[in-house]
């Protein structure tokens, strides 16, 4: 008689096939639910995805030599074996952004040996992502970022199949793409993403795995698990129930001006792999129910590297998820959610008028032909970036520090920074990165009465940026 822990291993694979059956079968239910029967041939996953003759036509062992070798030693894992393995070779997995996330997530998502593997980003890479956009080189600069992503996970691993959609996730676009894929990763860095990623995977109940990383921190949550229809209390929370409303526009900093270190995103794109991974190995629980939802913090300057806060479940009153939500496909496809309007993103700064600002190029040309010409220029970028470069004679004075007491100034007073052998009515020049907050810094000056009423206070137009590229273009600009 066949011993019995033989016997219900072979209960496990034919299980684990039968999900992977299950699983095509819903992706094709999806696809006539959401029109996508009729997508073009390039954009289509069952198209894309190669044959698995383990699957379609099964031999005497599940899976195939070079794959037991390959995946050995996450085969022994109880949390995957071979049941798991199966489930992750006949898993879709779409990564949104192929940038300092998206790198380490597609790679360890491809090492594991997921099916399909998508990729979505519009960009091309550039240098300056070398230094924590690992998958890419030096060589692939001007490379579309999927093609170069693609071609590396297909280096590390010849049995996953990339789908490559080089193009920004956009509201018109994000159903067609999310649709074919059972698990979703948002690797972006830009709020206006990470709400329409979260709407579109509420829409077509997928879990999503988000994260961010800026500085030295970052953050990780896995939302909609399980995934649920609107308005039922058995999903997990979307990342409107998380953050209802998006930062001030003038909160939301890039990496090009908070900076970022390259591991830091790198921990975080690992675990969205890892969490991912988790999702499609452990196969859906026999009851589903949604686990405590924890925002995951991490911090490489902190005392405390790892820590993790609870969060609440899903909020009935959710403009996606809730009960009353009215939000559709059709709705984020005809673009009747405008998410540009919704993070509110700053516009550019106007603030001064054409007569208090200077150029760059003029600037440079007033000071070179007046040795000695008593002025000052006010360079209100971090320290960190006048650290770098600066024009010579700029008194450094951040921008912050304007936000704060103690600068002086106030009722006609002379700030710290202002040197006392300055005549009164020596005019004030004001730059900073690009341009926006040399003008705010301008008008607070203007209206503290800084000096005499005839002095002149402007600002260089453009910043410097505009000083790399009209005066010295060997200038370190970042």
């Amino acid at each position: 008689m066949e011993p019995a822990s033989g016997r219900a291993e072979q209960l496990r694979l034919q299980i684990a096939k039968a999900e992977a059956e299950l699983r095509g079968l819903r992706l094709q239910l999806s696809q006539l639910e959401t029109g996508q029967e009729h997508a073009p041939r390039d954009q289509s996953l069952h198209n894309n995805i190669p044959q698995n003759p383990e699957i379609e036509s099964p031999g005497k062992w599940p899976l195939q030599q070079q794959e037991y070798e390959r995946y050995a030693r996450q085969l022994v894992l109880p949390s995957v074996g071979i049941a798991g393995q199966l489930r992750l070779k006949s898993a879709a997995v779409l990564v949104v952004g192929a940038g300092g996330l998206g790198c380490p997530a597609a790679a360890y998502l491809a090492g594991a040996g997921v099916g399909v593997l998508g990729l979505v980003d519009g960009d091309i890479v550039e240098v300056s992502n070398l230094h924590r956009q690992t998958a890419h080189s030096h060589t692939k600069i001007g490379m579309n970022k999927v093609d170069s992503l693609a071609e590396y996970c297909t280096d590390l691993n010849p049995r996953v199949h990339c789908v490559r959609h080089a193009t920004p996730l956009t509201p018109e676009n994000a159903g067609e793409i999310v649709s074919k894929y059972h698990v979703v990763l948002d690797c972006t860095d830009h709020p206006t993403s990470r709400y329409l990623i979260s709407d579109a995977c509420v829409l077509l109940q997928k879990p999503l795995v988000s994260a961010s990383a800026l500085r030295t921190d970052g953050q990780l949550i896995v939302l909609n698990n399980p995934p649920a229809p609107q308005g039922s209390k058995d999903g997990g929370p979307c990342y409107r129930c998380v953050f209802p409303q998006p930062p001030p526009p003038d909160g939301v900093l890039s990496c090009g001006e908070g900076g970022i270190l390259g591991p830091v995103v790198g921990v975080m794109g690992v675990l969205q792999a890892l969490e991912a991974i988790k999702l499609v190995a452990a196969g859906p629980p026999a009851q589903p129910e949604a686990p405590a939802p924890s925002l995951l913090l991490f911090s490489a300057a902190g005392t405390s590297t790892f820590r993790s806060i609870r969060m609440r479940g899903r909020r009935p009153d959710c403009f996606a998820c809730g009960t009353s939500s009215s939000l559709t496909l059709d709705a984020l496809k005809s673009g009747m959610v405008d998410y540009v309007l919704f993070c509110g993103i700053r516009s550019p700064v106007r603030v001064l008028l054409p007569e208090e600002r200077i150029t760059a190029a003029a600037y440079n040309n007033m000071v070179a032909e007046k040795p000695g010409f008593a002025h000052v220029l006010l360079d209100v970028r971090d320290r960190e970036h006048h650290a770098i470069g600066s024009i010579p004679g700029a008194v450094n004075v951040p921008f912050s520090m304007f936000q704060r007491t103690g600068m002086g100034g106030q009722d006609g007073t002379r700030p710290d920074w202002l040197p006392e052998s300055l005549p009164p009515d020596a005019p004030i020049y004001v730059v900073c990165r690009v341009g926006n907050d040399s003008q705010l810094a301008a008008r607070k000056l203007q209206e503290m009465r800084t000096g005499s009423e005839h002095r002149f206070i402007g600002d260089i137009q453009g910043g410097m940026e505009a000083w790399k590229r009209e005066v010295d273009k060997s200038f370190p600009f970042i």
